[in-house]
């Protein structure tokens, strides 16, 4: 590792004062850098281990630089650490680089010029995004961590379920909770499911304290969270994901803006009159979207209280068409989306009924 950082040191050092802008390509093991002056020519380029000891040696004491890198494993602490050398780093969003992913001669030292250039041309063309930092990093992990638990205990569940379908039985309707399953298991398949059975407990459990771990940070680290848990169906996962997510309600000027950043609008492919229906973006955060749509499927469910989400599902429903069910849950989650921006932004009251409310009176 340090014949790897010195070979880097001496080829890169020279020159630095003439840089402007570097394009990195992170890798798993090994990132390619290049730099170009202010006229737009490689000045410098090398190899650096991807570790946080080699680009402090390379990159923290070089002067503030306009450096580029594309989302991806590594750029969360890549661009924290950078910034912290105080460079001015752009986070390009990899699925919008066509230039990049789609190059026939693709190769990492290509992949990190395109950034430098990209970058120095003008920064909006990477399509930035902005990391969260280290602190909420820390809680959608052990958000995500428990949503990894669930889908696996669901997985378990379905195996045991089968297996025991196979044989003419049957485990009746219950929740998690295997007490109810354990007397159904037939003797002959008992030394096959009866690990699978401790096991599916033992997760159950671990979820309990995550469950318990998320309402103490609804309570303590994030309190704004009893502004969006105002709404039936929104609980304190949810808000707590909702909050760590978007860090700052004051990144949107416009609550309406939510909907598109957690992908849940239609995509767009216009050419002249050609105007062709699009399925939504899905871009965005994959886990918060999942929320929402099943806060949705809550409200629109029998349990859901009569609010104007409800009613606006009723109306979008209304329309027919095909899918017309799975596209309202999608409209009704957008608009939380919105309301929960709102309703954090501005600290008011929810009123479930308030847009029938001001529609009956006009």
């Amino acid at each position: 590792m340090k014949k790897s950082i010195r070979k880097v040191r001496m080829q890169s050092i020279e020159n630095w004062d003439s840089v402007v802008t570097v394009g990195i390509d992170l890798g798993d093991r090994f990132s390619q850098f290049i730099a170009l002056d202010g006229n737009g020519e490689p000045v410098s380029q090398g190899r650096v281990p991807t570790t946080a000891e080699a680009f402090e040696t390379t990159f923290g004491a070089i002067g503030s630089k306009v450096i580029a890198i594309e989302t991806g494993t590594h750029s969360p602490w890549v661009c924290r650490l950078l910034r912290r050398f105080g460079h001015r780093v752009s986070v390009a969003n990899s699925r919008r680089l066509r230039l990049i992913y789609e190059n026939r001669n693709k190769n990492d030292k290509v992949d990190a010029e395109y950034l430098a250039r990209l970058v120095r041309v003008d920064p909006k063309l990477l399509s930035p995004v902005e990391h969260r930092d280290q602190a909420a990093q820390e809680v959608v992990t052990l958000l995500r961590s428990r949503d990894m638990l669930v889908k696996t205990r669901s997985r378990l569940i379905n195996h045991v379920r089968g297996s025991i379908k196979s044989v003419g039985l049957r485990v009746p309707h219950c929740s998690a909770d295997v007490k109810r399953a354990r007397p159904i298991v037939p003797d002959e398949l008992s030394g096959a499911l009866e690990s699978i059975l401790t096991v599916i407990q033992q997760i159950g459990a671990q979820i309990a304290t995550f469950d318990r771990q998320v309402e103490r940070l609804a309570k303590t680290k994030y309190r704004d969270a009893h502004l969006l848990t105002q709404v039936t169906g929104v609980g304190a996962l949810t808000a707590v994901a909702y909050i760590a997510t978007i860090g700052d309600p004051a990144r949107f000027q416009s609550s309406r803006t939510v909907g598109a950043w957690v992908g849940m609008v239609p995509g767009q492919h216009e050419s002249g009159n050609s105007k062709p229906q699009q399925r939504i973006t899905k871009q965005g955060d994959t886990y918060l979207r999942s929320l929402l749509i099943n806060c949705a499927h809550y409200i629109l469910g029998p349990f859901g209280p009569d609010c104007h989400l409800r009613r606006h599902d009723e109306a979008i429903a209304a329309r027919g068409g095909k899918n017309s069910k799975k596209r309202a849950a999608v409209a009704v989650a957008r608009k939380l989306a919105v309301l929960l921006h709102a309703l954090w932004r501005t600290r008011a009251v929810y009123e479930p009924l308030r847009n029938a409310r001001i529609s009956e009176a006009a």
